[in-house]
């Protein structure tokens, strides 16, 4: 039996991986990479941040003792915030990541963001683009990134997360939904809508794959707004999608830039044994009768 660690347990992802663990018959994600029945489930360690400090390499090192895969899952995950505290994002999702790479070193999927690329790309962004981040956390995400490579380690980047864990852009418009007659929504912003149970999915197959180390990007096929996004929420719960209306991010002025392209291509995972994950209307179907509930 494979033993597994997953670090940032506590979050949206971690608390997915968990169930998909633990279960690996389950069949909610659309996606290729549903685990076979003939799988048997792992024995894995789900540490939270108070189970484990990240900046503690001895700490680090007694928890990777004997594991077969880590998944981190655990990071500084405050854009904005991270503007005025720079020091401290990089110091999680740049130090601790090196102390994850360096006692697990090939044994390490790392969980990264579209925040390393400026956002000025007009196709796919490819696995090997240069990073050219607009913002501390994309900067603190790429000393992570740097430091999980440069161990023979997996880096995987995701953008657009949302789940059934936690807060996130999807449940924000559900919840908004009911409290007002409309919405004024971005629609200057592309990017690939990614369930993060189909992600959890994916990183477990991953980790029992083959594969070779390097960077995969992990979001849905296709892509949309953060106003396509919405006006498909409203569509999925029954609502009115003439109830979003569209708006520029101007009016929305935030501390942290954000890339105005997100979307990254998956030509890395061909020869793999494991599938991209599919389009996000697909996923986004999937995923709402547990996001209302």
């Amino acid at each position: 039996m494979m033993r597994w660690l997953v670090t940032g347990a506590g979050g949206m992802l971690g608390r997915d991986l968990q169930t998909v663990l633990s279960d690996p018959s389950s069949t909610a994600a659309p996606s290729s990479v549903e685990a076979s029945s003939s799988v048997e489930a792992s024995s894995f360690v789900a540490a939270t941040r108070d189970d484990l400090d990240i900046l503690d390499l001895a700490a680090v090192r007694d928890a990777v003792e004997g594991v077969d895969v880590v998944i981190n899952a655990a990071a500084w995950t405050d854009v904005d915030g991270a503007e005025t505290a720079e020091d401290a994002a990089t110091a999680i999702n740049g130090e601790g990541v090196r102390n994850l790479a360096l006692a697990a070193g090939k044994r390490l999927i790392h969980v990264s963001t579209d925040y390393v690329f400026d956002g000025n790309a007009r196709s796919p962004i490819a696995e090997d683009a240069a990073r050219a981040p607009l913002n501390a956390y994309g900067r603190s995400k790429a000393v992570g990134e740097e430091a999980v490579l440069a161990a023979g380690g997996f880096v995987v980047r995701t953008a657009w997360l949302y789940g059934e864990h936690g807060p996130n852009f999807v449940r924000t418009m559900l919840r908004l939904a009911a409290e007002r007659d409309t919405l004024d929504v971005v629609d200057d912003q592309e990017g690939p809508p990614t369930w993060s149970f189909a992600l959890a999915q994916q990183l477990v197959a991953l980790g029992r794959s083959s594969a070779a180390p390097g960077i995969y990007h992990g979001t849905a096929a296709g892509s949309t707004t953060w106003f396509g996004l919405a006006r498909a929420v409203f569509a999925e719960a029954g609502l009115d999608p003439l109830r979003v209306r569209a708006t520029t991010s101007d009016r929305f002025v935030r501390p942290a830039r954000r890339p105005a392209y997100s979307v990254l291509g998956h030509d890395r995972w061909a020869g793999t044994g494991v599938d991209p994950l599919p389009d996000w209307r697909v996923m986004l179907a999937s995923a709402m009768p547990a996001l209302r509930s």
